[in-house]
């Protein structure tokens, strides 16, 4: 077993099952709690739920069958749906927003805000379905993701660079943030000095957590990754001087500085291992996918994380799938204007 010690713990954090049966919970300090967005396994994905002042907003949505663990969140907090009123989408990958019509649907008074590139897919998700599809398979693609609900173009907030909302006395900033994706922004709790990051700051598991130290690795997805682009992203997020980092996979995390130095490290690390396999021919993409898998399990266990090997690799083996192929398309189109 890992001798890191619980997550909670090491943040300051309380987690609990939201009820039983269903996704859990972990709440920090302002207002702030992680919901487990029952995404292919617990603690994949999170939904972040901010409270001020008797309203509630959300940030990311995982994806349809992720409703009923946040309305259950909701009434333990004794929040009601009408008391809903934005829905943020850091980006609009679907295991991001793949849920955010539902939501927009269960909750009548919130606000959908999502970047300028992203906001026509939420009025007409087809491109977005077909897109998954291609990966997925219609079969698989349901199964994971539902039906995918179209939103309506007049509940929709369009938030470019520099975009400033006020939560309920709460003052929020939206940054334009590329790299993993031309459809990012992350968010400056301005009050609190932290950023809701999506998935700009990268992954970091709480399995890999050693003494109260987070593991943080990029994600290279397709088919927008851009690694001038996530190096400057990851600069201008810590020009604000934050104090933490909100991510979608998976939580809250610390030690900023240190997480950066070593994002930017790994991100020069996935683009060398590309560029050194890239005359491999046919077999490019499984020869790219066993190096990321090595590079990762190698970086896990240099931070001291104890699980047994097949244990980590069990932990990394998406990822490590989707940056490969996130590299390979970078790989195909890295001569083009992007």
């Amino acid at each position: 077993m890992n001798n890191s010690l619980p997550a909670a713990a090491q943040m300051g954090a309380e987690t609990y099952p939201s009820s039983p049966g269903t996704q859990s919970v972990t709440d920090y300090d302002n207002g702030v709690s992680a919901i487990d967005a029952d995404y292919l396994r617990p603690g994949l994905a999170a939904i972040h739920l901010i409270r001020e002042n008797g309203r509630a907003a959300l940030v990311d949505t995982g994806t349809s069958a992720s409703v009923a663990g946040v309305m259950n969140a909701l009434r333990e907090k004794n929040l009601a749906p009408a008391d809903v009123a934005y829905v943020f989408l850091t980006h609009i990958h679907l295991d991001h927003a793949g849920g955010a019509g539902e939501f927009m649907h269960q909750f009548p008074n919130a606000r959908l805000v999502v970047h300028p590139r992203g906001a026509r897919h939420m009025v007409d998700p087809a491109r977005l379905i077909a897109s998954a599809m291609t990966v997925y398979g219609e079969a698989e693609f349901r199964r994971i993701y539902g039906a995918i609900r179209p939103v309506d173009p007049s509940r929709i907030i369009e938030a470019p660079d520099g975009f400033r909302l006020d939560f309920n006395g709460r003052p929020l900033l939206f940054l334009d943030t590329p790299g993993h994706a031309r459809h990012h922004y992350c968010i400056l709790d301005e009050r609190y000095r932290s950023f809701f990051t999506g998935d700009t700051f990268g992954i970091s598991y709480r399995e890999f957590d050693v003494d109260r130290m987070e593991f943080v690795f990029p994600t290279t997805t397709p088919v927008q990754f851009d690694p001038a682009a996530a190096h400057a992203s990851l600069d201008r997020l810590m020009s604000y001087h934050p104090s933490y980092a909100f991510l979608t996979h998976f939580g809250r995390i610390g030690h900023l500085p240190r997480h950066a130095a070593e994002m930017h490290d790994l991100i020069d690390a996935h683009v060398a291992a590309a560029l050194k396999l890239r005359d491999c021919g046919p077999g490019r993409l499984a020869a790219l996918t066993e190096e990321l898998g090595e590079l990762l399990l190698h970086h896990v266990l240099i931070h001291g994380c104890k699980l047994p090997d097949h244990e980590i690799r069990n932990l990394l083996e998406l990822d490590v799938r989707l940056n490969a192929q996130g590299l390979e398309n970078w790989l195909n189109h890295a001569g083009e204007t992007r």
